[in-house]
């Protein structure tokens, strides 16, 4: 049996009920802690991610044979992290960061290394993860990194740094990747699996953010860092295409999460503008306020259907390099767009924190930078059109 959705797309009965389990848990558990979490800058929201894990919402995408819930679908991570983050995008980016972690070990790793990695990140009481790429010198250009890993015998050592690693201060595994191969770029590029008590291995102090302050953030520092051969995903010169095929799921999920936003700040201003008064009448009865909402509604439905569109894609097993950067591009930009206009319609409470639309629209900058910047998006959206 199916059922429509917004935007005339079908959803099955088991999406249906993650829907539904995501966006109950969002409305009692995520949205009333967003204000309280933003104010704490990087305290780790741990009650909410105990709470996640207790209903299966940490673990869902991970395959049933390694405890997880089974959804490997994108389309359905996408439908329910739109949900989550219709809550709090910071918070139900951390709600479902242990699937950024599982992915470059299902995509290289063995089966003995899924199980050894995976199995954890399904228990009750699942530990925090992490993916190590961004280096103070290479963001956008992830081939560029610079961190070495050095084979000696059964095991690598791994120097260098990392910034910007997202759940860092608290994560307990890493995903990190580093080059054997200095000047080659991606071929040298080799993915290997960390435990933070590693020898030599540094996180560093949480970072001040503008937003998104429900995920925190440290550089890690490697100082001979020694890893097992066991723990390296796949083969040397592996690494680059587990990491693409990763990001191109992300970044569609990241045009899911920023639909969940977007729709979040559509909701706000209409609640307001229904019960706001001036010169004599709801301001949304005044022309220039009904028009930024119908430009809100627009925005909302176009980045739902994009990041739609490349879900199933993806989920079909075609290349989706540039329709996920569409769907980063169009929904990142229009939630910087609709968390704007909320904070106009609010007007000056929109500028005060007695409302959270000032909250999410420092939030909304976060997804037109993190994995690719809306130019690197546009860079490879104009590649393709070139072939």
């Amino acid at each position: 049996m199916t059922r429509e959705v917004r935007g005339g797309l079908a959803m099955t009965e088991e999406q249906a009920a993650f829907v539904r389990l995501a966006r109950d848990f969002a409305a009692a558990e995520i949205r009333p802690r967003a204000r309280e979490v933003d104010e704490a800058d990087h305290a780790l929201p741990s009650q909410v991610w105990e709470k996640a894990a207790a209903v299966g919402l940490t673990s869902f995408m991970i395959p049933e044979e390694y405890g997880g819930g089974g959804v490997t679908d994108l389309v359905t991570q996408c439908l329910v992290q739109e949900e989550l983050c219709h809550g709090d995008v910071s918070i139900g980016n951390l709600t479902t960061s242990a699937g950024f972690f599982a992915a470059p070990v299902l995509e290289l790793g063995s089966e003995e290394q899924k199980r050894r990695f995976l199995a954890p990140l399904c228990s009750a009481l699942p530990p925090l993860t992490a993916l190590a790429v961004t280096e103070p010198g290479a963001g956008s250009d992830a081939a560029s990194l610079t961190t070495r890993a050095v084979r000696d015998g059964d095991s690598y050592v791994l120097n260098g740094q990392k910034a910007w690693i997202s759940n860092g201060p608290y994560a307990d595994l890493f995903v990190i990747f580093a080059t054997v191969a200095p000047g080659t770029r991606s071929k040298g590029i080799t993915a290997f699996v960390v435990p933070r008590g590693a020898r030599g291995l540094t996180v560093g102090r949480p970072m001040p953010k503008m937003g998104q302050r429900g995920i925190a953030c440290a550089e890690l520092f490697l100082e001979d860092v020694r890893v097992p051969l066991a723990d390296r995903l796949g083969e040397e010169g592996q690494g680059f295409r587990g990491l693409m095929r990763t990001f191109d799921a992300s970044r569609i999920l990241i045009g899911a999460a920023c639909t969940g936003l977007s729709r979040a700040a559509l909701d706000a201003t209409l609640a307001y503008a229904r019960e706001r008064e001036q010169f004599g009448v709801k301001i949304i009865e005044h022309q220039a306020v009904a028009f930024r909402l119908a430009d809100m509604a627009a925005k909302v439905d176009v980045s739902h259907l994009v990041t739609m569109r490349a879900a199933r894609l993806f989920d079909a097993g075609e290349s989706v390099t540039q329709e996920s950067a569409v769907a980063k591009l169009t929904a990142s930009e229009h939630a910087m767009w609709c968390t704007w206009a909320a904070v106009q319609t609010h007007g000056g409470w929109g500028y005060s924190r007695e409302y959270l639309v000032e909250k999410w629209m420092r939030d909304a900058k976060l997804e037109e930078i993190e994995e690719g910047t809306s130019d690197i998006q546009r860079l490879i959206i104009s590649r393709s059109l070139r072939s």
